[in-house]
């Protein structure tokens, strides 16, 4: 059902177009949204980072927060987005610029201490979380000391302050730097040893760049590496503790006072669904209506051409519009109409092929019938009657085999060139005889070098049929005259007679076939009625046109137009 029905199909077509357009849109919208959330979470996420990275670098070089409103106004400057609120861990706000003064979240966006340094927001940052801008009493940053002691001056420095002996380490010939980084270096040792003491581990030596030196005391056993490692971390942020500023809550809102989160998708999920429904709901709605439209004149048509299958006449179907299908309904109709003119005209023509038959028939049969029973003498009179009505009948069976043959396109022509000067003087010839006993005047004229490309037996077939029908309508005293004339390529035979006229509604009838002038049908008068049928046809197979202009009492004048041979 659904394969054979068209709405169906357009219905289920379009919804699926429309789910498909819905879908895409809904995920290139989507995945546009997401691009532009994900860019401004970006540039949001990086004024963060450098905001945080600033003051992490303002703690790192200073021993509190007293200086710091000159940092968070540039900051603020550079992001007028944002508002920057510092507040220490006892709730002390430090710094708030940037905003109204509103309340501030529940929870901070950081906290800035340069001991601990946030590796989320400071993704290089050390593995010991302490920011590497912080010195302390040391003078030369990590990256830039040896990372052991070559010069043996940290050695000797080390046993001195152990006591373990009395040596001149020429303290003061070491750069001023370097001397310092040394004693801060030996103070850290006394730190990591003492935690190592509290975890009962025995004491190391370190190396400038904090780790267990290569070269350890006499008789000292080998670094638990790990635990050192910690204590090194303890110990450094012991010792530098007192050089950074306490660690601060930081608080990143907008100029109102509202926290910047992410935006999610997942909460307009069933708008986006309701939307898409909608969306839908109107597509079907909407294909339902176009496909009622167009499958309404279809089922017409299909009403109409059932019942002309079962042979019944049908009405025209309305036409609406000017689309497609009403051209269609436009051409059902004139089909529809021709095959009821055809229908017509068959059972016209079986009406009267009977009718035409059925007289000398019935007359063949009297006579027959009459001698048979002794009523009437077969003598010679009788024969030639009965001759003379079968002369009749096969005159009407050879004009429907011509006309057949013609209608089916089978008609074999044997085209030459053809005289049309000789070709009307053997036509005058011929009814000459005949227009005399009528009292008729029939003349001919034509040019000596007119020559047209026809079939000799065909040509002289339609000049017949045209003067035989002419002489038949023109009463004594009246003239048939038949002249060629050349016409740009053609030459137009014309057959002209002062009859009576046929009438103008009568006139688109006078080629159909069994069509007569006298409505009595009597062959005296009227002929077969076949005979200008097959001059049509035999004109129309040369390539030629034939018509006829006529007024009643003025003549008729048939015009056959055929191609002239140069």
């Amino acid at each position: 059902m659904v394969r054979r029905s068209v709405f169906t199909r357009l219905l289920v077509v379009v919804v699926l177009i429309a789910v498909c357009s819905i879908a895409a849109t809904a995920w290139l919208a989507t995945q546009l949204t997401r691009a532009s959330i994900a860019r401004e979470q970006g540039r949001e996420l990086a004024a963060d980072n450098k905001i945080y990275s600033t003051l992490l670098g303002y703690a790192a070089a200073h021993r509190d927060w007293s200086e710091v409103d000159g940092y968070v106004e540039s900051l603020v400057t550079e992001h007028p987005h944002r508002r920057v609120v510092l507040v220490t861990k006892d709730g002390r706000t430090v710094a708030d610029r940037g905003g109204d003064g509103g309340q501030l979240p529940s929870t901070a966006a950081a906290v800035v201490d340069a001991l601990a340094v946030d590796p989320v927001l400071v993704p290089d940052a050390p593995a010991d979380r302490i920011d590497e801008r912080v010195l302390g009493p040391f003078r030369t940053p990590i990256d830039f000391r040896d990372r052991e002691d070559r010069t043996g001056s940290l050695y000797c420095l080390r046993l001195v302050r152990k006591e373990l002996a009395r040596l001149d380490c020429r303290e003061d010939d070491l750069p001023f730097d370097t001397a310092a980084d040394f004693t801060a270096l030996l103070e850290l040792e006394d730190l990591v040893n003492a935690c190592l003491a509290r975890r009962s581990l025995p004491p190391v030596d370190l190396d400038p760049d904090y780790t267990p030196a290569r070269k350890q005391s006499s008789g000292a056993e080998p670094p638990d590496e790990p635990a050192v490692a910690a204590c090194v971390t303890t110990s450094r942020k012991e010792q530098l503790q007192p050089y950074v500023a306490p660690p601060a809550l930081l608080y990143l809102t907008n100029p109102t006072g509202t926290p910047t989160t992410a935006i999610s998708l997942s909460g307009n999920g069933w708008q986006v669904v309701g939307a898409a429904a909608a969306v839908l709901l109107a597509a079907v709605g909407v294909a339902a209506f176009a496909g009622a439209r167009i499958t309404r004149p279809l089922r017409a048509l299909t009403a109409a051409a059932q019942h002309m299958s079962a042979g019944g006449d049908i009405p025209p179907v309305p036409v609406r519009g000017q689309d497609e299908i009403a051209g269609l309904t436009r051409a059902f109709n004139t089909m529809a109409a021709n095959r009821a003119q055809l229908e017509q005209a068959r059972k016209a023509m079986v009406s009267d092929v009977a009718h035409e038959l059925r007289t000398p028939l019935s007359t063949i049969r009297g006579w027959l019938e009459a001698a048979e029973d002794g009523v009437s003498d077969l003598d010679p009179a009788l024969i030639t009657l009965l001759l003379k009505e079968a002369l009749v009948l096969q005159h009407v069976v050879d004009d429907l085999q011509d006309l057949a043959v013609a209608e089916a396109g089978s008609l074999r022509l044997t085209v030459e060139p053809v005289p049309v000067a000789a070709a009307l003087d053997q036509v005058r010839a011929a009814h000459e005889a005949r227009a005399a006993q009528a009292g008729v005047v029939l003349s001919v004229s034509a040019g000596p070098s007119l020559v047209v490309r026809a079939d000799a037996l065909r040509l002289r077939q339609i000049l017949d049929n045209l003067v035989a029908n002419a002489l038949r309508y023109v009463p004594s005293g009246g003239s048939v005259s038949v002249t060629a004339v050349p016409d740009g390529g053609n030459v137009i035979i014309s057959v002209a007679d002062t009859g009576t006229g046929i009438a103008e509604e009568d006139l688109p009838h006078v080629f159909d076939r069994f069509w007569r002038a006298d409505r009595s049908r009597s062959r005296s008068t009227g002929g077969s009625g076949l005979g200008l049928a097959i001059v049509r046809k035999l004109v129309e197979a040369h390539g030629g046109t034939v018509d006829v202009t006529s007024a009643t009492g003025a003549g008729t004048t048939f015009r056959v137009r055929l191609p002239e041979l140069r």
